[in-house]
């Protein structure tokens, strides 16, 4: 294991090379995980426009367009962590409508979006057809260690007193879903990419394999 300062444009091309070198002829699952304090979805769009550049198609979902209905998902309150942890993002539906058709010998038809979270709603979104070799990036929290089933995974890591200082106050109540995710997946044991971001201005890698 490696750890190192990079600069944040440094680590989007170095992951943008190594998503591209991956084998072309198949689609590629890509989770980027982090609380949203760590901001996934930032590093997830800023891959996009590189990965294109190199030739492999892009597909962006993001996991706050994949909640349960707010019947099922505030069914506790809209402050309970244990929901948040457990009964917040519809996780069948990202299987079924983007994680199975992109994987292997799925038909490549996905739908970006399945829920309006404002409207609580059926999002009624359009499939979008996968092109071979495309890279579908979800970018959003707990995502690891779900069964999920994702191709590469990066993490991005907090530590509590970062993860703290960066929520806003009227987010303070997920704190504890994310202190149990921590202690119960430690998705930075097995993500394939580690990248700490506990100064977002100073991002540092860890790799095992590169």
């Amino acid at each position: 294991m490696r750890v190192r300062p990079v600069a944040f444009p440094s680590l989007v091309e170095d992951l943008a090379d190594r998503l591209a070198s991956r084998e072309s002829d198949n689609r590629l699952r890509v989770a980027v995980d982090g609380a949203d304090a760590a901001d996934p979805a930032r590093l997830a769009d800023a891959l996009v426009d590189p990965l294109r550049v190199r030739g492999r198609p892009v597909a962006r979902v993001a996991t706050r367009d994949f909640l349960r209905p707010a019947s099922v998902r505030l069914e506790f309150g809209r402050t309970n962590p244990d929901s948040f942890y457990t009964g917040w993002f519809d996780d069948a539906g990202l299987i079924r409508e983007v994680l199975a058709p992109a994987g292997p010998g799925g038909s490549g038809r996905i739908v970006g979006r399945l829920w309006d979270a404002a409207a609580d709603r059926a999002a009624r979104y359009p499939y979008q057809e996968l092109p071979p070799g495309a890279i579908v990036l979800v970018s959003g929290p707990l995502l690891l260690g779900s069964g999920l089933p994702f191709d590469f995974s990066v993490h991005l890591e907090l530590s509590p007193a970062a993860l703290a200082r960066r929520t806003p106050p009227e987010a303070a109540w997920t704190l504890p879903a994310y202190h149990r995710y921590a202690a119960e997946v430690a998705p930075e044991t097995f993500a394939d990419v580690v990248v700490r971001l506990d100064d977002p201005k100073r991002p540092a890698l860890v790799v095992t394999d590169w």
